[in-house]
């Protein structure tokens, strides 16, 4: 196992608690970033769910008080329309409402469609730009002032295999991943001698989402981790000892091999 590999491990197995922390998931009402945001409000975390469907977010919201959670914040959003002036007002928000922000994890993406650039779709093209790149730069610069404030800010970003690999009919999405694997790496410089924030970045690996389902659809599901197996790579990266780890990457399936949890043991 590498370092990482072994701190990660380590962490989780002390089964770490997120009490007086308050974090945002956005993509919250499924996949990852659901199963996420339940795991965090298991742990005592007071969580901020970004979505844009209210009642999905109204259902997670409802799961996460149901398991003896801390109230949420909900926030009906459209990364699809998100500007810099609406991402300013959301940290107004969770300034006025919550005084402090210590996470945030960017779960929420699009696909895109796979297709071949000579007639990739411009619409679904510019739309995986706006969800999967230029809404994570604009949320995360209007939040990184309440970030400093933390005494343990934490940003994760989820990226994919296809952000560092070439790949063929892997369009926008591949693209926007390849530009956030670069965002995250020069945020991570900057971040590092001028901040407490740290950013880590998780490369889930295929997983049985509904996302996955429109990539691969001949592939049988039963044969991919669920995202609640998949979400704990996520959540290390919002803990304290995470910060050891700045700027670094790891994939899931390392994480789930070490654990013992994909295949399941």
């Amino acid at each position: 196992m590498t370092t990482l590999i072994e701190s990660m491990v380590a962490t989780l197995n002390t089964k770490p608690r997120f009490d007086d922390r308050v974090i945002l998931v956005t993509g919250a009402t499924a996949g990852i970033g659901r199963a996420l945001a339940l795991e965090l409000g298991k742990r005592g975390a007071t969580l901020v769910l970004l979505g844009r469907n209210e009642a999905a977010l109204d259902q997670v919201y409802d799961a996460i008080v149901a398991q003896g959670g801390a109230i949420p914040a909900i926030v009906p959003c459209d990364l699809s329309t998100l500007t810099s002036d609406q991402a300013i007002e959301l940290a107004e928000q969770i300034r006025e409402g919550f005084g402090r922000l210590d996470g945030v994890a960017h779960i929420a993406g699009i696909l895109g469609g796979r297709e071949p650039i000579q007639s990739h779709r411009p619409m679904q093209w510019d739309l995986a730009m706006q969800i999967n790149l230029t809404a994570v730069f604009r949320l995360t610069q209007a939040l990184l002032p309440l970030l400093d404030e933390s005494n343990a800010g934490r940003i994760v970003f989820a990226t994919s295999s296809v952000g560092i690999r070439v790949e063929a009919y892997w369009g926008a999405y591949a693209v926007s991943k390849a530009g956030l694997e670069m965002f995250a790496g020069i945020l991570s410089q900057e971040l590092e001698n001028t901040s407490q924030t740290r950013v880590f970045t998780v490369n889930p690996g295929g997983t049985r989402t509904k996302m996955r389902a429109e990539a691969m659809p001949g592939e049988n599901p039963s044969t991919l981790p669920s995202p609640e197996i998949v979400a704990d790579a996520f959540l290390y990266g919002l803990t304290t000892d995470a910060g050891a780890f700045h700027g670094q990457r790891v994939n899931a399936r390392d994480l789930m091999a070490a654990l013992g949890t994909w295949p399941a043991s």
